[in-house]
Formats: C-alpha cells, structure tokens, sequence
C-alpha cells in the first residue's frame, strides 16, 4: 500500500508549503510529491525578470517585483485546476499579499496606489473557478538563527547581499501571518524537528500529520 492510500490523503488534495526564505519549501515540496505520487509546482525564482533588480533596490522595483509573482502563480494555479490531480505546492499566493506586498506597503517602498491595485487584482483573482484553494497549508518555522545559517549555506550572490535587518523583519512578519492565516487548515512543521534530506522516513511521519490535521479540519 502506497502512503497516500494508508494515511486516506485525497488523490486530488493540493498540498502548499510555505515559509520564510532557507526553510526548506522545496525538499519538503519534492520530498511530499514523491511519497505521495503527487505533482509538484514550483517558483520559477532563476527566471524572474525582476529579482535581482528588486534586491538592489526595493523601492523602484516591488511593485513591479509583486505583480510578476502574482501572474506567475496564478497561472500555476489555473494549470493545476485544468490539469488535476493531486499537487505540493512550492509557496502560496496568500505570502505574496499578506506578507511582501503587505510590508512594502508598511515600509513605503510600495506606494498606496499601487498597493491598492495590486490588493484588487488579487483578490480577483482569487474569486475565479481557475483558483484551487489548499486543502492544507504546511507552515515551516524555525529560529531567525537557524533560517540564517541555511541562506549562507545556499550561497545566493542576491540573498548575502540582503541586510540581516531584512531577514529578520520577514521571519517576524511570517509568525504574524501565520498565527492569522484562516483560508485553510494549517499544519506547523519546526525545521528542527525532522530531517528530510537524512532521513528518509522523516517524510511519512509527516504525511501521518497531514492526515489528522485534514481530518480534524472535515469534522469542525
């Protein structure tokens, strides 16, 4: 028996993962999919027009920054509807508005205006039949320490040049969120907690939690 038939996962469940940069979204991302014989749907990070101009300066490039990941994402989204069956998500669309556009907006490199347009397109968005909303969202947490480490270990030229003062403000950011996120059923990982790249069982251990914490959400 494979896992997603032991621990009842529906076939077309959408699985999101979410988290702060370094967390570990996409290991877990592939690690789920392939236990669980799902696909799988990625940010397209390395080919974002805008990412590196963005870093070096936040004020001229967010909006424009934000606006490509929401396109982006909702045509993943639509492809995932038309396509069907069961999906891992790499990110969700809820990060992008409630946290980076929500601090630009906060931060005043975003003007209002333009917050304003993006808030609306989202929203739109997200109110079309093309919009398959998570059955459970994977929340991975860790130490500001911990998430540090692991962007130095990745080695990103754009994410060393980033101020520590930046990864702070989104790890605070990200726990506000998510202690407010109600658009689906929210499962917290701790990165100290499992190993997926060491230890291969971690990741059923994992899909077990994912069960009950669906589970749980059907019977409120």
């Amino acid at each position: 028996m494979n896992l997603r038939d032991k621990y009842n996962i529906p076939e077309n469940a959408v699985i999101t993962i979410a988290g702060t940069v370094g967390v570990g979204k996409s290991t877990m991302t592939t690690s789920l999919a392939k236990a669980l014989g799902f696909q799988t749907s990625f940010e397209n990070v390395d080919h974002n027009p805008y990412l590196d101009k963005f870093y070096a300066d936040f004020e001229r490039w967010s909006f424009h920054l934000q606006i490509y990941f929401l396109a982006e994402r909702f045509k993943e989204q639509k492809r995932m509807f038309e396509q069907g069956g069961g999906f891992v998500q790499d990110r969700s669309i809820y990060e992008d508005t409630g946290i980076f556009a929500q601090m630009h907006a906060d931060k005043g490199t975003m003007t209002k205006v333009d917050f304003e347009t993006y808030t609306s397109l989202f929203e739109a968005m997200v109110m079309t039949p093309y919009f398959p909303h998570p059955d459970i969202l994977i929340y991975i947490e860790g130490s500001i320490e911990s998430i540090i480490d692991r962007i130095h270990e990745r080695g990103r030229e754009m994410e060393q040049q980033t101020p520590l003062s930046y990864w702070q403000e989104m790890h605070g950011r990200y726990e506000k969120w998510i202690a407010s996120f109600n658009s689906c059923p929210v499962l917290r990982l701790n990165i100290e907690d499992y190993d997926l790249m060491k230890d291969e069982h971690a990741v059923e251990s994992i899909i077990s939690r994912i069960s009950e914490t669906i589970k749980t959400s059907t019977l409120v």
